[in-house]
């Protein structure tokens, strides 16, 4: 009988899945079906649906607008039916069914509210509460807990449970996720998540019965970039924020909708703030981008906005050092400069700048007779460049990685320098016939990945097609080559990638029309700098240093005072007091990203805003309008009084800056292949490196993130967890 049993619910997950198979470790899902299967009748609560072969009674009551509880089932993990909440009454059947692993047969009925139901679902309830404490007063879940909710619309008002309740020790999984493991109902969504979508083994079950524990064994920490997601997946509050402990409740708090800027992913967010202070940032589903998972990052690197921060002007004396003074002091002296310099002015932008402010800067320093106007980051010139937007692009789209077979990653961590791009090609792998390699230095990317080498001579060997992986890269229908900062900084090797990208496409199913080359950036300003017209790179500034140098948000160290005159007067406007306030000679303090309704555009080309939720500190001002007072005192006035007017302006330079949430179709890759051919240098021989290799170099890469104590508390468990001699050094 146990056999027959366990044949059936394999049966059952083989219906559900539809068309999936097992290869190396790895579900594969069937790209193309030859027909269409007949959709299926059945009743819910004796309300006809019309669903496909294979759904789940779940998923078929959802179509019908019928809830059903859960606490394990999760749309973007396996179904592990541990819970039984779900449980259903199936007319003729003897016992309630699991609604979660169950697929429907033609004409079954399903009643989600009858006496069996509420019987069946009283029961699960009273196990489930059998060893839960009574924390609900002290836990940080509280107002948000799935027990809490379904307890009280299914729960019975009694129990019968006299003996006592079984307490488990609390785990320690490092300074981001606080365990309280006694409320755990075993559900495994964070084992699954870390397994499945996070792709570390970090997580899993030990014991059976009452004495199973979910931990890690042994004592270590949560290895992983994504690992905050567990918190959002818990439905009771054996996981929750340490940063946040008991912070706030979610009815003392306000939230407000915006856009992530940790990272050029562009990742929607809920900013969660009271009396002026961001509190906690949590994800916002968008299936395009970030589905409704948040890098770690993102999420707890928030306590950075309010820690070195600048909060009023300052000007250099006489002694050398910076002094505090008053707005109108601090612009006169930076006006008087910016006149006398004739022309001879230059700007650098950082990662974190929004749309508007740089347009807003570009405008002043053009006006005043300034062409250099540079980024940070650093963009080749082969193939024309930044004249061809296909050129700087994720041309494939975030969501378009799932429908690759074949992605090619050179001179990238993916895993740091995007997470949640790293997480939708892990899903592609894992569910679809996504097959991936690498040029660089071999680090893990949770999924396997062909190590092609780190020289770049192999980029020429598979232009010529005399590398043995030339052949795979050609036969594959939808590749994907995603080039990396190291790479696409170096003329000579973008001009050959364009080139394979360019011919490997010809052979693609699309008749040509599936997208090959990838740009991965890394900061969130610089695909709308280079839209506005900005120079990638400080080159210029080098070989012309101007009299005045103007610096937005430029903290990364580009450029120092070693490499300019010393008459040449820095102007630095910013949020934080980093790099670029300690070299400048007049400080004007402006606002985080939380505080500025802004215009972000992420690295596949997509325009969105985000929202001011707070005020800016002090006497910060927000970005553009400090640019536009400044303009006024230089006698070069901007046209442009208000946010409308001045959105107006940017549609007039780039008109996809205002279409947001759409990605613009950008396919000039003929074009800048041909122009790419004009690089003579091959370069060859040089060896291709990524910054971030390991999971210390992901948590500081921005002011924001060098500010947080959360973010060094990381940076410190790390070292401690890789010093330990008796943990796999993997």
């Amino acid at each position: 009988m146990l056999r027959l049993g366990v044949s059936r619910l394999l049966l059952s997950q083989q219906q559900a899945a539809a068309a999936v198979g097992v290869s190396g470790g790895r579900m594969v899902t069937t790209r193309n079906q030859s027909t269409t299967p007949e959709k299926i009748e059945v009743f819910i609560d004796d309300q006809p649906v019309m669903v496909e072969p294979g759904t789940t009674v779940l998923q078929a009551a959802a179509q019908a607008g019928v809830e059903i509880p859960r606490f394990c089932y999760h749309e973007r993990l396996s179904v592990a039916g541990n819970c039984r909440m779900c449980l259903v009454e199936v007319e003729k059947s003897v016992k309630p069914v699991a609604a979660c692993a169950m697929p429907v047969m033609k004409g079954w009925r399903v009643k989600t509210n009858s006496d069996m139901t509420r019987k069946a679902r009283e029961g699960v309830m009273e196990f489930l509460l059998i060893n839960h404490p009574l924390d609900c007063p002290i836990c940080d879940q509280g107002g948000e807990c799935d027990l809490q909710d379904q307890s009280m619309a299914f729960g019975s008002d009694r129990s019968r449970f006299l003996d006592q309740k079984r307490a488990v020790e609390d785990k320690n999984i490092g300074p981001l996720v606080k365990t309280i493991m006694t409320r755990c109902i075993h559900c495994t969504r964070c084992v699954r998540f870390a397994s499945e979508v996070a792709g570390v083994e970090d997580l899993g079950t030990t014991g059976r019965g009452s004495d199973m524990q979910i931990g890690t064994y042994v004592e270590k920490m949560l290895m992983s970039e994504l690992s905050g997601n567990v918190i959002d997946l818990c439905p009771v509050g054996a996981l929750t924020s340490k940063p946040y402990a008991f912070t706030a409740r979610p009815w003392e708090i306000r939230r407000t909708d915006s856009v992530d800027v940790m990272d050029a992913v562009g990742s929607n967010i809920v900013v969660n703030h009271r009396t002026g202070e961001v509190l906690r940032i949590l994800p916002k589903t968008n299936e395009e981008i970030n589905e409704e998972w948040l890098s770690d990052k993102s999420r707890f690197a928030c306590d950075g906005l309010k820690r070195q921060r600048l909060v009023h002007p300052m000007v250099k004396g006489s002694d050398g050092e910076l002094q505090p003074c008053q707005w109108e002091d601090a612009l006169v002296v930076a006006a008087k400069a910016l006149k006398a310099a004739n022309g001879s002015v230059a700007a650098i932008v950082g990662g974190l700048a929004d749309g508007e402010s740089l347009m807003a800067l570009k405008d002043m320093v053009n006006q005043l007779g300034g062409e250099d106007l540079c980024t940070e980051e650093v963009l080749a010139d082969a193939g024309t460049g930044t004249d061809l937007r296909s050129s700087y692009l994720l041309n494939t789209t975030i969501a378009g990685v799932e429908e690759a077979d074949l992605v090619v990653f050179v001179g990238t961590n993916p895993r740091f320098e995007a997470p949640l791009f790293n997480a939708r090609v892990r899903k592609a792998w894992l569910h679809n016939e996504l097959d991936a390699a690498m040029i660089g230095p071999e680090v893990d990317l949770t999924y396997d990945c062909e190590h092609l080498g780190n020289d770049s001579a192999v980029i020429g060997q598979l232009l010529d097609g005399s590398h043995p992986f030339s052949q795979r890269l050609s036969a594959a229908k939808r590749p994907m080559i995603v080039v990396g900062s190291t790479v696409y900084s170096q003329p000579d090797l973008l001009a050959q990638l364009m080139q394979l990208a360019q011919k490997v496409r010809s052979g693609c199913e699309e008749g040509g029309e599936w997208r090959v080359l990838n740009i991965l950036q890394r900061v969130a300003s610089q695909v709308a700098a280079l839209d506005l017209g900005y120079t990638p790179g400080v080159a210029a500034i080098r070989e012309n240093p101007p009299k005045v140098l103007f610096l937005l948000g430029a903290d990364e160290g580009t450029i120092s005072r070693d490499d300019l005159p010393k008459d040449t007067l820095v102007i630095y406007q910013g949020h934080h007091g980093d790099v670029g306030a300690n070299m400048a000679d007049v400080v004007l303090p402006g606002a985080a990203y939380t505080e500025k309704t802004g215009t972000y555009v992420n690295m596949e080309g997509r325009a969105q805003q985000a929202v001011q939720a707070l005020t800016p500190p002090g006497q910060a001002r927000q970005d553009w309008k400090i640019i536009r007072a400044l303009s006024e005192i230089v006698d070069v006035q901007l046209p442009y009084d208000n946010l409308k007017e001045l959105r107006t302006r940017m549609e007039e330079v780039a008109p996809n800056l205002t279409r947001y949430g759409h990605v613009e179709e950008a396919n000039y890759f003929a074009q800048a292949t041909t122009l790419a051919k004009l690089v003579s240098d091959k370069g060859t021989g040089s060896v291709i490196d990524v910054p971030q290799k390991q999971l210390a170099d992901f948590y500081m890469t921005n002011t924001i993130t060098r500010a947080s104590p959360t973010m060094a508390k990381c940076i410190a468990a790390v070292k401690k967890e890789a010093a330990n001699k008796f943990l796999d050094p993997k």
